[in-house]
């Protein structure tokens, strides 16, 4: 039996599904974006999160809330549930799937980029929205937030040094966790680290601008469908081309793996400091 994935987040109260990149891979997202904020946009973060507070820091409020019940209505804003046939055939219809009237990742991005500089909102909305924000551009680059083959891989058992897990877990968690060097602050601060320079004057340099190509706040529901028109194609340049069910992945297939985790975290992060710099240059 088949179920949606908002269906399953619902019914997952005691054993969810588990977050984009989890919370090492989102609070280095949002330490690379704390890296490239300008003057104006670090008193733009502060004025709406508070003193002192990072981006890296709510980098993994929004999964903390969705299990809440309160926050059981933005559960669907975390992913867009690409109808298309991988490894085949990979490519995100916005009509197609966006999720009717429950929304997307795309439209989320969308709302909650007009939400943060709207006055008529109170300061907790926009602080709220902002939140959202720093989460979603993170999500948003991982593959399988822009997949709906197998439940965006939760449905695809694998294992990990041994381990039972899914190849949604293993993307967003162990293999994450493995090329950073473990968790908590210092690796963070190192892993983010490390991929800063790599932006700045390493692999990456040469590609940055192309991914902040599309970070016009105007046009928020545009970018937001071409980033994950780009996190989507890896799904069948790398994490689907071939079916891993009850393979252990810490190994060939991590090796091929980790030239994408770091682009697209490196990427996120980047992305996630150029946009938060528009939307402070915007209100």
């Amino acid at each position: 039996m088949h179920f949606s994935r908002t269906t399953l987040a619902l019914l997952a109260s005691s054993s969810p599904l588990t977050d984009a990149w989890g919370k090492v891979g989102h609070a280095t997202v949002g330490a690379i974006g704390d890296h490239y904020l300008t003057a104006q946009a670090r008193m733009f973060v502060s004025s709406l999160l508070g003193t002192n507070v990072t981006m890296s820091s709510v980098a993994s409020w929004a999964d903390d809330y969705r299990y809440t019940t309160p926050g059981k209505f933005s559960a669907p804003f975390h992913y867009i549930d690409a109808e298309d046939s991988p490894p085949s055939t990979c490519s995100v219809d916005l009509n197609r799937d966006c999720g009717g009237t429950s929304g997307c990742i795309v439209s989320a991005i969308a709302n909650y980029t007009q939400r943060v500089n709207d006055r008529r909102y109170s300061v907790t909305d926009r602080k709220q929205a902002l939140e959202f924000l720093i989460h979603f551009i993170g999500d948003i680059t991982q593959p399988l937030h822009t997949e709906a083959k197998a439940v965006g891989g939760n449905q695809i058992p694998v294992l990990w040094q041994g381990a039972d897990t899914n190849l949604h877990a293993a993307w967003d968690t162990q293999m994450v966790e493995k090329d950073a060097g473990g968790y908590g602050a210092a690796v963070i601060t190192s892993f983010s680290n490390r991929l800063i320079a790599a932006i700045d004057s390493g692999a990456y340099a040469s590609q940055k601008a192309s991914w902040v190509s599309c970070t016009d706040v105007r046009t928020a529901s545009a970018c937001a469908l071409s980033w994950a028109r780009d996190a989507n194609g890896i799904n069948c340049a790398y994490v689907l081309q071939v079916d891993e069910t009850d393979r252990e992945l810490d190994g060939a297939y991590y090796s091929g793996a980790k030239p994408y985790i770091e682009m697209q975290i490196a990427k996120a992060g980047y992305r996630l400091g150029t946009y938060v710099n528009n939307l402070a240059a915007a209100a």
